[in-house]
Protein backbone atom coordinates (compact mmCIF):
# COMPACT_ATOMS: atom_id res chain seq x y z
CA UNK A 1 0.00 0.00 0.00
CA UNK A 2 1.60 3.56 -1.31
CA UNK A 3 0.32 5.11 2.01
CA UNK A 4 1.55 3.08 4.51
CA UNK A 5 5.00 2.57 1.81
CA UNK A 6 5.26 6.29 2.69
CA UNK A 7 4.63 6.66 6.06
CA UNK A 8 7.19 4.13 6.97
CA UNK A 9 9.96 5.94 4.95
CA UNK A 10 8.97 8.85 6.66
CA UNK A 11 8.75 7.86 10.15
CA UNK A 12 11.26 5.37 10.28
CA UNK A 13 14.67 7.47 10.52
CA UNK A 14 12.31 10.73 12.17
CA UNK A 15 14.21 12.70 14.66
CA UNK A 16 11.02 13.61 16.40
CA UNK A 17 11.51 17.31 17.13
CA UNK A 18 8.80 20.23 18.02
CA UNK A 19 5.72 19.95 16.78
CA UNK A 20 4.74 22.79 14.29
CA UNK A 21 8.27 24.13 14.63
CA UNK A 22 9.20 26.64 12.12
CA UNK A 23 13.03 27.16 13.12
CA UNK A 24 15.63 25.21 15.34
CA UNK A 25 18.15 27.11 16.92
CA UNK A 26 21.18 25.96 18.63
CA UNK A 27 23.83 28.07 20.97
CA UNK A 28 26.82 26.85 22.75
CA UNK A 29 27.56 27.74 26.23
CA UNK A 30 30.59 28.21 26.59
CA UNK A 31 32.83 27.67 29.80
CA UNK A 32 36.58 28.92 30.11
CA UNK A 33 38.69 28.26 33.09
CA UNK A 34 40.07 31.29 34.57
CA UNK A 35 42.15 31.76 38.05
CA UNK A 36 39.31 32.18 40.38
CA UNK A 37 37.15 29.42 38.52
CA UNK A 38 35.03 28.57 36.23
CA UNK A 39 33.68 31.30 34.25
CA UNK A 40 30.81 31.43 31.30
CA UNK A 41 31.91 33.42 28.01
CA UNK A 42 29.04 35.61 26.56
CA UNK A 43 28.55 38.01 23.57
CA UNK A 44 26.86 41.36 23.24
CA UNK A 45 25.80 41.26 20.21
CA UNK A 46 26.57 44.04 17.67
CA UNK A 47 24.79 47.20 17.51
CA UNK A 48 24.05 47.50 13.73
CA UNK A 49 22.63 44.17 13.98
CA UNK A 50 18.65 44.13 12.51
CA UNK A 51 17.43 42.15 15.55
CA UNK A 52 18.17 42.09 19.28
CA UNK A 53 21.12 44.60 19.15
CA UNK A 54 23.42 45.08 22.00
CA UNK A 55 21.61 42.14 23.83
CA UNK A 56 23.85 39.54 25.87
CA UNK A 57 23.62 36.40 24.19
CA UNK A 58 25.75 32.84 23.50
CA UNK A 59 26.83 32.28 20.21
CA UNK A 60 24.92 30.36 18.28
CA UNK A 61 21.97 30.31 15.44
CA UNK A 62 19.75 28.69 13.21
CA UNK A 63 20.59 25.01 12.72
CA UNK A 64 20.88 24.16 9.02
CA UNK A 65 19.51 20.95 7.24
CA UNK A 66 20.88 17.61 8.65
CA UNK A 67 23.04 19.16 11.00
CA UNK A 68 22.96 18.36 14.75
CA UNK A 69 22.68 20.95 17.89
CA UNK A 70 26.89 19.93 18.72
CA UNK A 71 27.98 20.78 14.86
CA UNK A 72 25.83 24.12 14.51
CA UNK A 73 27.14 25.39 17.99
CA UNK A 74 30.52 24.66 17.08
CA UNK A 75 30.02 26.03 13.50
CA UNK A 76 28.72 29.06 14.96
CA UNK A 77 30.72 30.04 17.80
CA UNK A 78 33.92 29.50 15.10
CA UNK A 79 32.37 31.90 12.74
CA UNK A 80 31.44 34.27 15.27
CA UNK A 81 34.40 34.24 17.36
CA UNK A 82 36.95 32.44 15.12
CA UNK A 83 37.44 30.00 18.00
CA UNK A 84 38.53 26.47 16.44
CA UNK A 85 36.14 23.65 17.08
CA UNK A 86 38.73 21.41 17.90
CA UNK A 87 39.67 23.64 20.80
CA UNK A 88 36.31 23.56 22.51
CA UNK A 89 35.23 19.90 24.67
CA UNK A 90 31.70 19.17 24.33
CA UNK A 91 30.53 18.55 27.89
CA UNK A 92 26.49 17.45 27.21
CA UNK A 93 23.36 18.92 25.83
CA UNK A 94 21.40 20.50 28.84
CA UNK A 95 17.43 20.86 28.71
CA UNK A 96 16.32 22.90 25.85
CA UNK A 97 14.15 25.65 25.60
CA UNK A 98 10.57 26.01 23.25
CA UNK A 99 9.97 29.25 22.93
CA UNK A 100 6.24 30.89 22.80
CA UNK A 101 7.09 31.97 19.30
CA UNK A 102 7.25 28.42 17.88
CA UNK A 103 11.04 27.37 17.93
CA UNK A 104 13.45 25.73 19.80
CA UNK A 105 16.71 26.79 21.39
CA UNK A 106 18.59 23.67 21.92
CA UNK A 107 22.21 24.66 23.97
CA UNK A 108 25.33 22.54 24.05
CA UNK A 109 27.85 23.16 26.85
CA UNK A 110 31.49 23.29 26.06
CA UNK A 111 34.84 23.56 27.69
CA UNK A 112 36.59 26.21 25.68
CA UNK A 113 40.77 25.59 26.25
CA UNK A 114 43.22 28.00 27.17
CA UNK A 115 44.42 28.30 23.55
CA UNK A 116 40.81 28.28 22.00
CA UNK A 117 40.22 31.62 24.62
CA UNK A 118 43.50 33.10 23.66
CA UNK A 119 42.56 32.95 19.46
CA UNK A 120 39.19 34.06 20.26
CA UNK A 121 39.04 37.20 17.82
CA UNK A 122 35.16 38.39 17.50
CA UNK A 123 33.35 39.06 14.40
CA UNK A 124 32.79 42.60 14.68
CA UNK A 125 29.62 42.11 11.96
CA UNK A 126 27.72 40.21 14.70
CA UNK A 127 29.12 41.02 17.72
CA UNK A 128 30.10 44.52 19.73
CA UNK A 129 32.25 42.89 22.67
CA UNK A 130 32.40 39.38 24.61
CA UNK A 131 32.83 38.98 28.19
CA UNK A 132 33.19 36.47 31.02
CA UNK A 133 31.48 35.89 34.60
CA UNK A 134 32.12 33.35 37.23
CA UNK A 135 29.60 30.65 37.59
CA UNK A 136 30.04 30.91 41.20
CA UNK A 137 28.23 34.35 40.72
CA UNK A 138 25.39 32.91 39.32
CA UNK A 139 25.36 29.79 42.15
CA UNK A 140 25.68 32.90 45.42
CA UNK A 141 23.07 35.86 43.66
CA UNK A 142 19.73 35.37 43.11
CA UNK A 143 18.41 36.55 39.93
CA UNK A 144 15.56 39.08 39.92
CA UNK A 145 12.51 37.66 38.40
CA UNK A 146 9.78 38.98 36.12
CA UNK A 147 7.20 37.16 34.22
CA UNK A 148 4.74 37.70 31.61
CA UNK A 149 1.03 36.03 31.26
CA UNK A 150 0.03 34.26 27.73
CA UNK A 151 -3.21 34.61 27.47
CA UNK A 152 -5.66 33.06 24.75
CA UNK A 153 -7.31 35.34 21.89
CA UNK A 154 -10.00 33.04 20.40
CA UNK A 155 -11.37 34.58 17.32
CA UNK A 156 -14.98 35.40 17.57
CA UNK A 157 -16.42 33.10 14.92
CA UNK A 158 -14.78 29.69 16.79
CA UNK A 159 -17.30 26.77 15.77
CA UNK A 160 -17.41 26.05 19.64
CA UNK A 161 -20.55 23.77 18.87
CA UNK A 162 -19.48 22.19 16.34
CA UNK A 163 -16.56 21.01 18.37
CA UNK A 164 -18.26 20.26 20.63
CA UNK A 165 -17.28 23.10 23.86
CA UNK A 166 -18.96 25.74 25.43
CA UNK A 167 -18.54 29.06 24.60
CA UNK A 168 -17.27 30.09 28.33
CA UNK A 169 -14.70 27.04 27.30
CA UNK A 170 -11.54 27.79 29.80
CA UNK A 171 -8.41 27.87 27.42
CA UNK A 172 -5.33 27.09 28.84
CA UNK A 173 -2.82 29.86 29.65
CA UNK A 174 0.94 29.90 30.26
CA UNK A 175 3.51 32.05 31.83
CA UNK A 176 7.23 33.09 31.45
CA UNK A 177 9.87 33.60 33.23
CA UNK A 178 12.30 36.04 32.71
CA UNK A 179 15.01 36.19 35.34
CA UNK A 180 17.96 38.90 35.03
CA UNK A 181 21.34 39.13 36.21
CA UNK A 182 23.46 42.31 36.35
CA UNK A 183 26.91 41.92 36.03
CA UNK A 184 29.44 44.54 35.29
CA UNK A 185 27.45 46.93 33.12
CA UNK A 186 25.61 43.75 31.91
CA UNK A 187 22.58 42.63 31.68
CA UNK A 188 21.72 38.76 31.34
CA UNK A 189 18.69 38.07 31.03
CA UNK A 190 15.59 36.24 28.96
CA UNK A 191 16.54 32.70 26.98
CA UNK A 192 20.17 33.28 27.99
CA UNK A 193 19.28 33.77 31.96
CA UNK A 194 17.64 30.86 31.76
CA UNK A 195 20.06 28.63 30.20
CA UNK A 196 22.38 30.02 32.73
CA UNK A 197 20.15 29.88 35.56
CA UNK A 198 20.01 25.55 34.56
CA UNK A 199 23.64 25.37 34.41
CA UNK A 200 24.56 27.03 37.56
CA UNK A 201 21.59 25.04 39.36
CA UNK A 202 23.55 21.89 38.81
CA UNK A 203 26.67 23.14 40.61
CA UNK A 204 28.37 21.04 43.57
Amino acid sequence: MRELESLRRHYGGHIPGLLGARHSYAVLCPLVERPDGLHLLYEVRAAALHRQPGEVCFPGGRMEAGETPEQCALRETEEELAIPRREIEILGKPDFICNQAGFLMQPVLGLVSAAGFAAMAPSSAEVGTTFTAPLSFFRQTPPEQYAYALLPEVPGDFPYEHVGIPADYRWDRGRVEIPIWYWQGHAIWGMTARLTQDIARHLE
